[in-house]
């Protein structure tokens, strides 16, 4: 790792030093200018870590010196040292550590209710709302894409587009089974029900990054179904796009402009092909690691919900908050920090297992 940050370190310096030429245009500069300031962090935890170590060796000395009293202190203020070396060591570790590299895209948010029937739909549309109002908090845009109501006033589908900074980041360990505990209103025994919804969190994609053959694609246009009064049934706005290679069929009725739910659609095609792709991969990786680190698999349950008890659990970090009537208000914060602490200690602990 030394050598590595050493290496860092010399770029750095280099890049230091081509940025004060006055021959470079625009888009040099611009480009160097980034590189730099990503490698500044590191430099400077790095030159942190090195000041440590040649106090370090000063203490070395004063603990080889025959003076008892300088043994003593050298001996304290190694220890002092190391531990401080440490814990840069494991800062510096984490700066090198691999980023995602959607962590800054914008996100397709797909709810879907799935055991439990009209309560599961229920439950997905408190979700909905739960993201929504932690989409404001953190000064996000939300544009709905697709909804598909239940009978009883829920969601069965509810896709989002949700924009802004780092989002993808933030959201990314929501994907899995969230599961509900309440005791419905129809239930006039007072007995509990268990009710379950999955979360998808798909990258936006520029066109750029994957490419749809105009001659993959079956695209069908249809009236659209559900609530939006007489214009709704007049008119074939409503777009199914099926990618016939994968067999994975999008359909989006939000708009009143076909053109617009096409557009919708497409978008939410990419990002499901996307997330396919990458499943495939990781499937073919995981084999070969000890740990698999933030598989997010879909089928596995990371959230419970109780109601009458007023508590939220969360299963991967066996964490249980009594704030379920604030988290449901928007309030994820610290479950968001948590989970993200979470990943980063796993991929150190991964990192250093693997050295």
């Amino acid at each position: 790792m030394l050598d590595k940050l050493a290496e860092i370190a010399r770029r750095y310096s280099a890049l230091e030093d081509k940025l004060s030429y006055d021959n470079l245009d625009s888009q040099e500069f611009t480009s160097l200018s980034q590189e730099y300031a990503k490698l500044k962090p590191i430099v400077e935890q790095f030159q942190q870590y090195q000041g440590l170590a040649g106090d370090l060796e000063v203490a070395k000395e004063m603990m080889a010196s025959e003076d008892k009293e300088l043994q003593t202190d050298g001996y304290q203020e190694s220890q002092k040292i190391e531990k401080a070396m440490q814990a840069l060591e494991n800062e510096l570790v984490i700066l090198l550590l691999p980023k995602d590299p959607l962590d800054n895209k914008n996100v397709i948010l797909e709810i879907r209710a799935g055991t439990g029937g009209d309560e599961a739909a229920l439950f997905a549309m408190d979700l909905a709302r739960m993201y929504q109002k932690f989409a404001e908090k953190q000064s996000w845009i939300v544009e709905t894409m697709s909804i598909t109501p239940s009978s009883a006033g829920g969601y069965k589908e509810a896709i989002y587009l949700i924009s802004g900074s780092r989002v993808y980041s933030s959201l990314k360990h929501e994907i899995g089974v969230h599961r509900v505990q309440r005791v419905p209103a129809t239930e006039s025994q007072g007995r509990l029900h268990t009710s379950a919804c999955t979360v998808a969190v798909l990258a936006e994609l520029d066109d750029v990054e994957i490419d749809i053959k105009p001659s993959d694609l079956d695209i069908k246009t249809c009236r659209a179904s559900g609530a939006g009064g007489q214009h709704v049934n007049k008119t074939d706005s409503a777009i199914r796009i099926t990618h016939l290679p994968s067999g994975i069929a999008v359909e989006c009725q939000d708009e009143r402009s076909q053109h617009k739910n096409k557009e919708k659609a497409m978008k939410i095609l990419k990002s499901r092909l996307f997330e396919a792709k990458q499943k495939e991969s990781q499937a073919q990786r995981s084999s070969e690691r000890k740990h698999q680190v933030g598989s997010g698999d879909r089928s596995e349950r990371i959230r419970t919900y109780n109601f009458p008890q007023g508590r939220i659990t969360d299963h991967r970090l066996s964490l249980t908050l009594y704030r379920l009537t604030e988290i449901l208000e928007g309030d994820l914060g610290e479950l968001v920090d948590k989970l993200g602490a979470q990943y980063t200690a796993d991929l150190l602990r991964y990192h250093h297992e693997n050295q």
